[in-house]
């Protein structure tokens, strides 16, 4: 029997994710609970010691990265890094994990006496990167580069019968309980990290698995094992 699974996060990537599940030779289902909206806002980097993308659309709302393509970029994974790369910055450092890697990684690889750091970021950020980097002497702005509206209807994918639901974010898994996540205890919930398990745990699941580390290969590796 061909596992179905449903893929809750927003377009373009819930379509290469896609690509990635029928790959396993399951079947995906493009079910997106969130809609990107692109925000206006300063893109001038001057004086920045290096800038930090925490999601790759943070990357996609960054309209030109000519002007900062030798900047240090920092980011939380090694997707947001191949995004960075394809968008032309050369100066590319993943941490390969979740936001405290990310700080880590900050706190080890910067001084805060070179400059600021600037982050493009979302309206909704997992952790507290900025008061963790403050905390250790940097100055940090935050740039709203995008903003993640919740569908307000539940997609009528994820009413038929699936296996599994995919969720790449809190707000996703939020989302779905908000809309009454329907038939929940017959599914599977895979979830990119420790706190998204946490989100989608607010209902009863036939099962619910974590990603042994936040990148999409562990996540589809973990729910497509069993």
């Amino acid at each position: 029997m061909i596992v179905r699974v449903a893929i809750t996060r927003a377009e373009p990537e819930a379509s290469r994710t896609a690509a990635r599940v029928r790959a396993r030779g399951a079947e995906a289902i493009v079910a997106p609970l969130l809609t990107i909206v692109p925000c206006g806002y300063d893109t001038n980097t001057e004086g920045a010691q290096a800038i930090i993308f925490t999601s790759t659309n943070g990357v996609r709302g960054f309209p030109d990265a000519r002007g900062a393509r030798e900047r240090p970029v920092l980011t939380v994974g090694d997707a947001t890094a191949d995004a960075a790369r394809e968008a032309g910055f050369i100066n590319v450092r993943s941490a390969d994990g979740d936001v405290n890697a990310l700080a880590e990684l900050a706190k080890r690889e910067l001084d805060p006496a070179k400059g600021k750091l600037i982050h493009i970021a979302g309206d909704h950020v997992a952790g507290d990167l900025g008061g963790e980097l403050r905390a250790a002497g940097f100055c940090v702005e935050r740039r709203l580069a995008y903003a993640s509206v919740a569908s307000s209807e539940l997609p009528d994918a994820l009413r038929e019968p699936l296996d599994i639901v995919l969720f790449h974010s809190v707000r996703a898994a939020e989302t779905f309980l908000a809309l009454g996540a329907p038939n929940a205890v017959q599914l599977t919930a895979g979830c990119l990290s420790a706190a998204v398990a946490q989100a989608a745990g607010g209902t009863s699941w036939k099962r619910i698995v974590t990603a042994p580390k936040p990148r999409e290969d562990d996540l589809l590796t973990a729910t497509l094992a069993g």
